[in-house]
């Protein structure tokens, strides 16, 4: 039954008004710190800190270097609807800034205590002022202070004691406070951001000024997202808007979504948006996988409405559906073009031994070993090879020197020779910690491995019993030569160039290339040239003892001869010249002697920019190796084919591994070994197919 009196309608109290105005833009303490970055952000602050307690429950502390507030403005800064970037309602139509209805300071000062220090640049001080429900609790008293402003909230909804009840723990909290400040960070790379808890000297999030957004998905999210990423570029002049994005590609899945959507610069949630991303990726992933997207969208102010939620998480734009649909076709595109391949990646440590039982297994009875087929592995490695099956038909992979193991060269009087012996202690201690630093489990694969064949100039199959591995080839040989010149010091053979390479010139096109680190701080180049030649022709005596380099009136005449039938690249002779004199340690004996052997076993190193150098010099025509070449190795020049440093690695560089190198424990973990298959485990995979 109706009442007979009508309740009377009263105005609310201001106070009322404000905190239930103030619950809706304020619900946690994530967005406080939201709306505190966004006036950072408007204020050109180059450098945001924020320092968090209790999950911002208890303090939330942020501070900019951007322009400061004015003191006369200090009295209403608080207030409800004082902004400085709103003048009148069509405003909102072209609207460009974070902030513009002046909610989100007086919404704060209503529930949690305030205190705002700022400076501009024209002032001489800094100011503070301590703020309750929106007004001053007294005047603005000067202090010291760095320009820019630094706002400081404590106690977050003291005064609402059911929405703090509410918030879960300060745990989580936090963590959706570093959600908003890790997505700002990466949105605004230009901008550096720190985030820690107050005490503690670690920060949760840094990221440096003038940063990249891949650089800071790296700082925030890690490396292997930040890997996997593919950047798309859209702009749509009918529709009125421009894409930015990063997205995973079909290498990376999570199990849970990670989507940082800004639109006109504002951190936003769309569920359109996302579900419309999520369907694309369902052709590429897993199914219960989800890909990384970082999506920013530029639209024609005229078109979005800002104002359409109090946290201004959502925004509303027109032409919507369209939109999301270029959008989605362009990412769907990306991903297509980016599927011809997909990256596994593997483990590089290797077993120690590689010893498997079930290799072989003994018949008690008749004393006969059984192998069974998923162990029966090629021993013979005259059988074919991946190579034959690569290389056009009519063209044998190895048409260099045929039918020959090695090729002969005019040292072979001298490397038959009986060797001096070495005695030198730096030489003794330097072959001593090559066998101490011996990897035993890596040795046993060089010692019995069947060559497969090259992938590419860098990398080699081989295969070891039931295992099939992948070899840098680069950083295999750079062991091997390294130990060469260890071993055989003082008894090298000699490679003697065909024309004397004048070692000026030579320096002079090694500080041309980048790669040389020089710079007109360094000094006029013919200086440095002129210094080079004087200091590696000071020490022509030691040289052609002990490492076979003959120089002979500033040119240099002759190289070391480390395997036979093994030239190195001459298009990197510049810069292996300036390294003798300038990255070798001359003042110790035994630093000396190791500097320059690494730095020979460098040059020496079988490499693909090597390949790539002296293809590149035969087609045009220019570079060291147009100047000068081996003498020993010139009637072999025309008869070697394109493809002659596949021989190179399989006749040469690998078979003086089985024989000389004695691996060094690094290689079981630097990735010179990455086992790709085993035979018994393929089975396994098959019995189950």
């Amino acid at each position: 039954m109706a009442s007979d009196v009508a309740p009377v309608i009263k105005r609310l109290d201001e106070v009322v008004v404000n905190r239930i105005a103030a619950g809706e833009v304020i619900q946690r303490p994530a967005n406080a710190l939201k709306e505190m970055i966004e006036n950072s952000l408007d204020a050109g602050a180059s450098n945001i800190q924020v320092v968090i307690k209790q999950g911002g429950l208890k303090m939330l502390q942020i501070q900019d270097n951007g322009c400061g507030i004015r003191k006369e403005d200090m009295d209403i800064v608080c207030e409800r609807f004082t902004t400085s970037k709103l003048q009148q309602f069509e405003d909102l139509n072209s609207i460009s800034t974070y902030g513009f209805r002046g909610e989100a300071l007086a919404s704060i000062s209503h529930v949690a205590h305030v205190t705002i220090t700022t400076r501009t640049v024209s002032s001489k001080c800094a100011y503070r002022g301590v703020y309750l429900d929106g007004k001053l609790k007294e005047s603005v008293k000067p202090c010291a202070g760095n320009v820019g402003t630094q706002i400081t909230i404590e106690d977050l909804f003291y005064n609402i004691s059911t929405r703090r009840k509410a918030l879960r723990s300060p745990a989580e909290e936090y963590a959706k406070v570093v959600d908003v400040v890790s997505k700002y960070a990466i949105h605004n790379c230009q901008v550096g951001f720190t985030l820690k808890k107050q005490g503690e000297s670690m920060a949760d999030v840094r990221t440096p000024p003038n940063s990249s957004y891949v650089d800071n998905i790296r700082a925030i999210y890690g490396v292997t997202v930040s890997r996997e990423l593919l950047e798309v570029k859209h702009e749509d002049k009918k529709l009125g808007f421009k894409m930015l994005t990063f997205i995973s590609n079909a290498n990376y899945s999570v199990k849970k979504s990670t989507c940082l959507f800004f639109i006109n610069n504002r951190l936003v949630e769309s569920t359109a948006l996302k579900k419309a991303l999520e369907t694309v990726y369902q052709a590429y992933l897993p199914k219960g996988a989800h890909p990384f997207v970082y999506l920013s969208l530029d639209i024609t102010p005229q078109n979005v409405d800002v104002n359409v939620h109090p946290t201004k998480h959502e925004v509303h734009f027109l032409h919507e559906d369209s939109i999301i649909a270029a959008i989605q076709a362009e990412i769907e595109a990306k991903l297509l073009g980016s599927n011809t391949s997909r990256t596994f990646f593997t483990q590089a440590m290797l077993p120690l031994q590689a010893t498997d039982d079930s290799i072989v297994k003994q018949d008690t009875t008749e004393g006969t070993k059984i192998i069974r087929a998923q162990e029966t592995v090629r021993t013979d490695s005259r059988e074919q090879k991946l190579d034959v099956f690569l290389e056009p038909r009519g063209h044998r992979h190895g048409s260099g020197p045929e039918n020959t193991e090695h090729a002969k060269s005019d040292e072979d009087s001298q490397t038959k020779m009986k060797k001096r012996e070495i005695k030198l202690s730096s030489v003794l201690q330097l072959r001593q910690e090559i066998k101490d630093n011996k990897s035993e489990s890596i040795r046993e694969i060089l010692k019995n491995f069947s060559f497969v064949g090259c992938v590419n100039q860098s990398h080699a199959l081989i295969q070891h019993n039931t295992r099939l591995y992948l070899a840098n080839t680069t950083t295999l040989s750079k062991y091997l030569f390294y130990q060469i010149m260890i071993q055989d010091f003082g008894n090298f053979g000699i490679f003697r160039l065909s024309v004397p390479a004048s070692i000026k010139e030579l320096i002079l096109l090694a500080l041309d290339n980048p790669l040389s680190g020089w710079s007109p701080a360094d000094g006029p180049k013919e200086d440095m040239a002129d210094y080079v030649v004087t200091f590696l022709t000071s020490k022509a005596e030691m040289l052609q003892d002990y490492f076979s380099m003959e120089i002979e009136n500033g040119n240099l005449m002759t190289l070391p001869m480390l395997l036979e039938s093994y030239v190195p690249c001459l298009t990197e002779l510049p810069l292996y010249m300036l390294h003798l004199a300038t990255e070798v340690n001359w003042d110790s004996e035994i630093e000396c002697f190791k500097s320059f052997c690494e730095q020979t076993a460098y040059f020496y190193a079988f490499k693909k920019s090597s390949v790539e150098s002296s293809d590149e010099n035969d087609s045009k025509g220019f570079g060291v190796n147009s100047c000068y070449t081996l003498k020993e190795n010139d009637s072999d020049d025309e008869s070697l084919p394109k493809n002659a440093w596949k021989w190179s690695v399989e006749h040469v560089i690998y078979p003086a591994m089985r024989q000389m190198l004695l691996p060094p424990k690094c290689t079981e973990q630097d990735r010179s070994f990455i086992q790709l298959a085993n035979l018994p485990d393929l089975y396994k995979v098959f019995e189950r197919c």
